[in-house]
């Protein structure tokens, strides 16, 4: 199950987000597009970061499955800032040990940053991109997230 997103409300870069708890002011919080803010929103941030990990498969499987037990326990609680955190989380996950999987230094682009650097291909690493992928997906499609979603973004987008 997954939601259409006809309009995506742009993330607000401008927030004072050194003091401001998305855990008691969710009105504030705009999903915006992919990743945005995964490493502004607190408390959130502090939560889940710890256990974001994607060097090897072993230890990508423990760090996509504590973001997954801590994305379940946001729902539990109903906490759609922090589901979606640990949502943004895993798709990070994904997204980064993607690029480590295509060029060994994690860099795409040579300094000049127009030229992409050619792929290397670590095996190692794109293991760990499909552990999060699969969790990632099995976050961003659960039943009650989309729900919450589609709540959160008619309440305040």
């Amino acid at each position: 199950m997954s939601i259409e997103r006809k309009s995506v409300k742009k993330f607000d870069y401008t927030l004072d987000f050194k003091n401001i708890d998305f855990r008691q002011h969710p009105e504030l919080y705009r999903i915006g597009k992919g990743e945005q803010g995964v490493l502004l929103i607190e408390p959130y941030k502090s939560e889940i970061l710890p256990y974001w990990r994607f060097k090897t498969p072993a230890i990508a499987r423990k760090s996509a499955g504590k973001i997954y037990t801590l994305f379940l326990k946001y729902k539990e609680q109903g906490d759609f800032v922090g589901m979606d955190m640990a949502r943004k989380f895993l798709q990070m996950g994904y997204t980064r040990s993607r690029r480590y999987a295509n060029h060994k230094s994690g860099r795409k682009y040579l300094k000049d940053s127009k030229t992409i650097l050619p792929n290397e291909e670590d095996p190692i690493k794109a293991e760990s991109a499909k552990i999060f992928w699969e969790v990632w997906q099995q976050a961003k499609t659960d039943p009650e997230y989309v729900v919450m979603l589609d709540r959160h973004e008619q309440k305040f987008a």
